[in-house]
């Protein structure tokens, strides 16, 4: 079986673990308690292996909260932006902490994990800015894989964060719903959004979110599927930018049997049709010269203080990892995911792939279930 197979019936498998009832009940962002369970039996695999050497060197850490970050704006060694970068390294780490715990069993990286979850939720004070604040995308899949086994001050901690996290991105959208531009802050708003309110299993708050999601679609996607950004940047790095929450949430609201990436599903503009959109440029077979056009003046600035990616012909590479969650919302992706793996030499993020493999284990874990019970009912 090739790899693009594989993948391929990891994500048919994926698409069908839905458990639409028992999901709404429980409270997770993107994995729900019956895939973290299922982790273990990964725990030899080659991505297992992976993270559990990143856990391990980060069993000696210390964690570096910090009570706001701020990069968006900024050039590097500007005001909090260095301190900020390196803050942020928690969370990839608070990751791989919580993912080997749930593959070894081993509470001594569940012991650390929650000394940076709790770190981060008693120091941090959301700051409304999506931009400075849509890295902590991995502290919600560390909280998804410990939740249930986290110190109950520390997960109700973590939660409040969550919630002001959520709501504040909530209040904003619809406060400013006759005058926000509906570009990648939004998109990175409303993923922030969703995953802070299906973790704090509020059915109104999840609401909102889908509210949200919703009408950013609609703005945000044309019906071609371009994005917005693409015309005020010309530059298929904010594409990317654009495609990666909203494609994050998408995931989430699959996970709680919900689909907001087919077509099929929302109607058009559709997510499904913005991935489409990008995939000929992630295969070489267009391309295009970033920045040229951008109406911002500081995508300028920022190739003149030497940022890569700020100008010149845009790399494939850095689609990777938007092509690996749009992989897991739907197998159609695996082929172009494998292509570009191969011809940039970028491979899927540990995490993600990990996750689609639990998610498929599930899946036929579930699916045995119900020929189990079938054959049952027909004796």
């Amino acid at each position: 079986m090739t790899r693009t197979q594989s993948i391929s019936r990891l994500c048919t498998a994926l698409c069908g673990i839905l458990l639409a009832s028992a999901a709404h009940a429980q409270s997770f962002a993107l994995l729900s308690p019956a895939v973290v369970v299922s982790l273990k039996v990964q725990q030899t695999t080659p991505q297992a292996r992976a993270i559990i050497r990143e856990a391990d060197s980060a069993l000696a850490l210390s964690p570096h909260p910090m009570k706001r970050l701020h990069t968006e704006g900024t050039l590097p060694h500007q005001g909090i932006r260095d301190q900020s970068i390196e803050a942020e390294r928690d969370f990839p780490i608070t990751q791989s902490l919580a993912f080997t715990y749930r593959l070894t069993g081993d509470k001594k990286y569940l012991a650390q994990a929650a000394s940076f979850l709790d770190a981060w939720a008693i120091t941090y004070k959301p700051s409304g800015n999506p931009i400075d604040e849509t890295p902590f995308g991995p502290l919600f899949v560390a909280f998804d894989l410990t939740r249930g086994d986290l110190p109950p001050e520390t997960e109700q901690r973590t939660v409040d964060l969550f919630r002001k996290m959520s709501t504040i991105y909530l209040d904003w959208l619809e406060q400013n719903a006759a005058d926000d531009k509906a570009n990648n802050w939004s998109s990175h708003r409303v993923k922030l959004a969703v995953l802070g309110a299906y973790e704090t299993g509020d059915g109104a708050l999840i609401a909102r979110a889908e509210r949200a999601y919703t009408r950013q679609r609609r703005l945000n996607i044309h019906p071609d599927g371009s994005v917005m950004d693409f015309y005020m940047r010309d530059a298929l790095h904010y594409v990317v930018y654009d495609l990666e929450p909203f494609t994050t949430a998408a995931l989430a609201a699959r996970a709680h049997g919900q689909d907001w990436f087919h077509t099929v599903s929302t109607g058009a503009p559709s997510v499904e049709l913005a991935v489409d959109w990008l995939v000929p440029f992630a295969l070489g077979e267009k391309t295009h010269e970033e920045f040229v056009h951008s109406t911002v003046p500081f995508d300028a600035a920022r190739d003149k203080a030497g940022e890569a990616g700020y100008s010149g012909q845009w790399q494939p590479k850095t689609s990777v990892n938007l092509l690996a969650l749009a992989t897991a919302l739907d197998p159609k992706y695996a082929p172009t995911l494998d292509k570009v793996e191969v011809n940039t030499s970028s491979r899927t993020p540990v995490w993600i792939a990990l996750a689609i493999q639990a998610n498929a284990w599930q899946a036929g874990i579930v699916q045995k279930n119900a020929v189990q019970s079938r054959a049952t009912k027909d004796k």
